[in-house]
């Protein structure tokens, strides 16, 4: 939340001349001043912030938007707890201590889908191997009770273990390591101090910086026992990605991996959310090609040998495919609060097809 400032040296959210508030950073809010000034004259009104806050449990937790509509019974529960250290050994991508993907900005990396050589295809190899572990060591930990909080803790450690950096990690001001997206929330949810209850499902999405290079994946998982619904979600999206895969060699339109997913979707009752898309992934996190989902999209591009991407369909119960955000700029959910699923893997082209370098065991319900 940025506040106005009537002062001529305002400098009106100027990230070189941000001041962040001192409760609000304590409590996980995101609250800037261009100075001290500005700060001070705006104090009468931002108190109020502080004030709306609660009220708090018990426990301390409490959801800082009392004010916002929600679309579901899902509620943020703060306070976060603080930005995770990551060891000064370990190499880092270009936004960790800034927040601003820069290489990202360039318009090569826009625009021009890039074809790694052996070395760098090795690479990535490498990455996604150990992006693997750490979803499948995170994911093992999920049951009733454990907060996401915990789970980001879980995949933070399995990261520097393997002596690479969590590539969310205060990426465009992210300030997790691991995005863990429940029941309706479509994507890039903030770990917290909610706990996982009985019935739940939960994305969760992971990346690692290693090597200079980015491997990403995610994957659903049910807490205990979930419902008929949630289950035929689950599996629609799954089917619905490794369709996708199949499809994927050279030669292939990357537009027309939407042509396979979409239907899967809507014989099965659900939709798929256009916003969001897979995307190229190398020495950058995200990077040219864009992968829609959907159908009749405009997407540019053929696939060729060396061409590194991910395919990450965003499925929704029921016919509405838009999405909400909620007030701290990253948490995006149905507009409906009807379940959302996701599935992502990143893939390699190769001479004869695609590998998929961060696969895993098959999916199991019951």
């Amino acid at each position: 939340m940025t506040h106005p400032c009537d002062s001529t040296s305002c400098a009106n959210g100027n990230p070189d001349s941000k001041l962040q508030c001192p409760k609000c950073e304590k409590l996980g809010i995101k609250s800037y001043f261009c100075s001290q000034e500005c700060f001070k004259a705006s104090w009468p009104v931002h108190k109020q912030v502080h004030q709306i806050a609660g009220p708090k449990t018990t426990d301390g937790v409490f959801n800082p938007f009392p004010t916002f509509r929600f679309s579901g019974e899902l509620r943020p529960h703060y306070p976060l707890s603080p930005k995770r250290v990551v060891p000064d050994h370990i190499p880092r991508p270009d936004y960790a201590d800034d927040g601003v993907p820069k290489s990202e900005a360039r318009r090569t990396a826009r625009e021009t889908i890039q074809i790694l050589n052996q070395e760098q295809q090795d690479k990535m190899r490498v990455v996604c191997k150990l992006a693997r572990e750490v979803l499948d060591i995170t994911g093992a930990a999920v049951k009733p009770g454990v907060t996401t909080d915990e789970l980001d803790a879980i995949c933070h450690q399995a990261i520097i273990d393997r002596n690479a950096y969590p590539s969310p990690l205060n990426y465009r001001e992210f300030p997790k390591s691991v995005c863990t997206s429940i029941n309706e929330v479509i994507c890039h949810g903030i770990p917290d101090q909610r706990k996982l209850v009985e019935g739940d499902i939960v994305n969760i999405d992971v990346t690692l910086y290693h090597d200079g290079v980015h491997g990403d994946l995610n994957a659903m998982y049910p807490v205990g026992k979930i419902d008929d619904d949630s289950k035929k979600l689950i599996r629609c999206t799954r089917e619905a990605l490794d369709a996708a895969i199949k499809i994927c060699k050279p030669g292939a339109l990357f537009r027309d991996i939407g042509k396979v997913i979409e239907p899967i979707a809507k014989a099965n009752g659900c939709s798929v959310v256009r916003t969001y898309c897979g995307h190229g992934i190398n020495e950058l996190f995200h990077c040219a090609p864009n992968v829609p989902h959907y159908a009749r999209n405009k997407a540019t591009g053929v696939m060729k040998p060396g061409m590194t991407f991910t395919i990450e369909p965003m499925i929704n119960l029921g016919s509405h495919w838009e999405e909400i955000h909620w007030p701290d700029n990253w948490t995006a959910t149905t507009t409906d609060g009807r379940r959302s699923a996701q599935f992502e893997e990143t893939l390699l082209i190769t001479d004869d097809g695609v590998e998929i370098l961060t696969a895993g065991a098959p999916l199991q319900l019951d």
